[in-house]
């Protein structure tokens, strides 16, 4: 499919119906990838098991090139110009603060072509990083995969029911949808506007979750356990469940049941063993107690004598 001339690509913006019916899917793409890190071969080859075609990608590290050739087999590795020149469809996949200077540096070298589908994979932004683009004539479009990329062929089982975080012209809403369910996704609508904070909100849910985890092994560790995640899994897959399902209803332990003297000791035990840790469990046993007393899980006596634990300098 060419993208030399803007008809050609009409009928990816007007009426796809269903995108889950296979007679509503867009023509089979070029689809080029610039930056190879864990989330562009992954996307690029699920595009291409749905039919489209990657032409070409762009890499500089060497594990980005391995990435590459695992998932992209005889994929072309060229400059991202390139990557834009053979491409109808384009993944900007880089980090977040590197996107607005790739899509300027892109549009000042004359890169982008009308009718161009350009995609990045952002979760921080929406389509306003892609306004140089956008005035160059591109289709602009935000698809956010909420889920964590190993960059290994595993990823592409994992996009099975993915959500992603989905942000579109209106006009281009029927492609963004048919494109993320071609790739296997499920498609959640951002607002252009909130686009920061729902981002905020799975970074603190997932990254902080894994800082966490950590410091629970590591204290597990110092205190014996040989195998600390056999012991955690069962109780933090519970939690997790609970907690998706039943929101703060599902707050459990001493700071839930109002316990001050065992969480005195639990911040005696920290200061000795990691004052790091400390800092960390101190900060969200508050959050935790606020919590559970908005919920009712506490009283304001109980809610009291908690931060009056968790505001003494010394333990």
């Amino acid at each position: 499919m060419s993208t030399s001339d803007n008809a050609d690509f009409t009928p990816l913006a007007d009426g796809f119906g269903d995108p889950a019916d296979p007679g509503n899917r867009p023509a089979r793409l070029a689809v080029g990838v610039v930056g190879t890190g864990r989330v562009g071969p992954a996307l690029g080859a699920a595009l291409q098991l749905a039919g489209h075609r990657v032409v070409a990608a762009s890499g500089v590290s060497a594990a980005s090139r391995r990435r590459a050739e695992q998932l992209l087999p005889g994929v072309r590795i060229v400059s991202p110009p390139q990557v834009l020149a053979a491409a109808d469809l384009v993944l900007l996949t880089v980090p977040d603060d590197a996107l607005a200077d790739l899509v300027a540096g892109l549009v000042a070298t004359g890169s982008v072509r009308p009718g161009q589908l350009v995609v990045h994979t952002s979760g921080a932004h929406g389509v306003a990083v892609l306004e140089p683009a956008t005035r160059a004539g591109a289709l602009p479009l935000a698809l956010h995969p909420a889920m964590t990329f190993t960059g290994t062929p595993v990823d592409l089982a994992r996009l099975a029911g993915c959500p992603f975080g989905v942000t579109a012209p209106d006009e281009l809403r029927p492609v963004a949808e048919a494109l993320v369910v071609e790739m296997g996704g499920d498609p959640e609508w951002v607002p252009e506007g909130v686009r920061p904070l729902y981002h905020t909100a799975l970074a603190h849910g997932a990254n902080h979750l894994v800082t966490l985890v950590s410091q629970a092994l590591e204290l597990l560790r110092t205190a014996g356990v040989a195998e600390p995640g056999r012991l955690l899994g069962p109780l933090l897959g519970a939690a997790l469940d609970n907690s998706l399902r039943s929101g703060d209803a599902a707050l459990t332990g001493p700071v839930a049941r109002g316990d001050a003297g065992t969480v005195r000791r639990h911040l005696a035990q920290l200061s000795t063993v990691s004052p790091d840790i400390l800092a960390a469990y101190r900060a969200m046993a508050r959050a935790t107690a606020q919590r559970a007393l908005a919920h009712g899980t506490i009283d304001e006596a109980s809610a009291a004598a908690l931060l009056d634990v968790l505001n003494e300098e010394k333990h």
